[in-house]
């Protein structure tokens, strides 16, 4: 079984309206459907360009923009639910803060032709998130996602750089595991890239990051971008030998496509010259409070 995947090199975009963030969405999904992505994958925070369409005012005041932004997050959807049913993909959209019970989540939806399929939230929220945005961690519970060429599941940014999300992912079925990110420096893609090749080489799963570019000036939480898309894998038999499937030139602008054969996971668990996956099963891990749950949902 392969499977093409799609990860945006996306760029924090200045609107003028919720209809014209829709056209730019669009196009972006376009083009990663002109180059036959099953599956697409669009960053941690890249929803924030919606801030944009904002008064000067809910721009400029951090806590203000994420409740704004929940009256958006019902339209939000339904651009993506029609996207996913019109060109029958899968998509992983760009996360969103939502309001849960009065506390701002990072949520990234997921969509496939038969429309909205779920969420995942983010569940480690970096000093930023937690000390000047009031973002907040989401439910201790993780979601695989079930879909007809396999199982993946998503870790948000700094989850992926904790083991213990991607290995009761792992555990639960997922032979891919996305990781939407947003970094500002070159040390902060670098400590996402290294935690995802670590999920993919502890699980002998595929791990793909895709990051938010360039430079917003005009909203204080996203001003600053610096990242890649990257596709990595476990190296051993058959795999790339630096573990490495693709990646892009920081900063540029573009979709990442990678085909992954999902079978050669299998062929590494079973006959691979190290057994990470199955030996890892010996390492339990989890949270001392709130023991991390694990759902599932149909794609």
């Amino acid at each position: 079984m392969t499977l093409k995947v799609a990860s945006a090199q996306y760029p924090i975009t200045e609107h003028a309206s919720f209809s014209q963030w829709r056209t730019h969405i669009e196009k972006w999904v376009q083009q990663a459907v002109q180059q036959k992505a099953q599956v697409l994958v669009f960053p941690e925070y890249g929803a924030m360009e919606l801030v944009s369409i904002f008064s000067a005012e809910i721009r400029a005041n951090l806590r203000q923009q994420v409740q704004e932004l929940d009256t958006l997050k019902a339209d939000f959807c339904t651009v993506f639910e029609a996207l996913a049913k019109q060109y029958q993909v899968t998509i992983v959209a760009p996360s969103l803060p939502v309001i849960e019970q009065n506390k701002a989540i990072n949520r990234a939806f997921v969509f496939s032709a038969k429309g909205l399929v779920g969420f995942q939230d983010k569940l480690f929220m970096t000093r930023f998130e937690n000390e000047e945005w009031g973002i907040q961690s989401g439910t201790k519970t993780l979601q695989v996602f079930e879909a007809d060429w396999g199982n993946f599941g998503i870790q948000i940014c700094y989850d992926v750089e904790f083991s213990v999300g991607s290995q009761l992912l792992s555990q639960a079925g997922a032979h891919v595991v996305f990781s939407p990110s947003c970094t500002e420096t070159l040390r902060g893609a670098t400590r996402v890239h290294v935690g995802a090749r670590a999920r993919a080489l502890e699980n002998q799963i595929y791990t793909i990051v895709s990051q938010t570019v360039g430079n917003a000036l005009w909203s204080p939480a996203v001003d600053i971008n610096y990242g890649f898309a990257a596709c990595y894998c476990t190296p051993d038999k058959n795999l790339p030998q630096e573990g490495i499937i693709a990646t892009l030139t920081p900063q540029k602008e573009d979709w990442l496509i990678a085909e992954l054969d999902l079978t050669l996971l299998t062929l590494v668990r079973n006959d691979g010259q190290v057994f990470n996956f199955k030996d890892h099963q010996h390492v339990t891990t989890n949270l001392i409070e709130n023991p991390i749950q694990i759902q599932r949902f149909l794609v």
